[in-house]
């Protein structure tokens, strides 16, 4: 089984996936990780700014990853924001029977309610040592984005309305 978790920023994908491993013993890919050893290496000359260009480049790479995992009967979790909309078009019908795909998203509500949580748990899995650019104004935004694309590319999304209570059962 493969689990796709995408979503806005801050929205809890690492931390989810991170409770998918504890609970399932699955391995998981942070997006992130490959991302920024990509970077780091030289191997591009993108930087972590150039998000729609990080799809782009990044997404053949964990694609075929995918697509490895499925044929060698292995489970793995794939989490970060860095996972096209348009994803299935990629798989074949062999292949997208073995993947479930989960695009986190908070509601406006949400988001104005608990913004100093959000940014509190930001730290949660990962550090993020420059995360000065998460303001509520950029959370709002970036949120309604991914969930105008979610229901645009018609994907199951988890909309975190009141509570912030997420649970994924495989």
């Amino acid at each position: 089984m493969i689990i796709l978790i995408t979503g806005a920023s801050h929205t809890g994908k690492t931390a989810l996936a991170q409770k998918l491993l504890e609970k399932y013993q699955y391995p998981y890919l942070s997006i992130d990780h490959l991302k920024m050893g990509l970077i780091r290496s030289g191997n591009t000359e993108l930087t972590p700014m150039d998000d729609a260009d990080l799809v782009e480049y990044l997404w053949p790479i964990v694609r075929e990853m995918i697509k490895t995992a499925i044929e060698n009967k292995q489970n793995l979790i794939v989490e970060g924001c860095y996972i096209p909309f348009d994803w299935q078009k990629d798989f074949e019908q062999e292949y997208l029977e073995h993947i479930k795909y989960y695009c986190l998203v908070m509601s406006e509500d949400y988001i104005r309610n608990h913004f100093a949580d959000i940014k509190g748990y930001a730290n949660t899995i990962e550090n993020r040592s420059d995360d000065e650019w998460c303001t509520m104004e950029s959370v709002l935004a970036d949120n309604a984005e991914v969930l105008s694309l979610a229901k645009k590319y018609n994907v199951n999304y988890i909309l975190i309305e009141d509570k912030y209570e997420i649970s994924i059962e495989l």
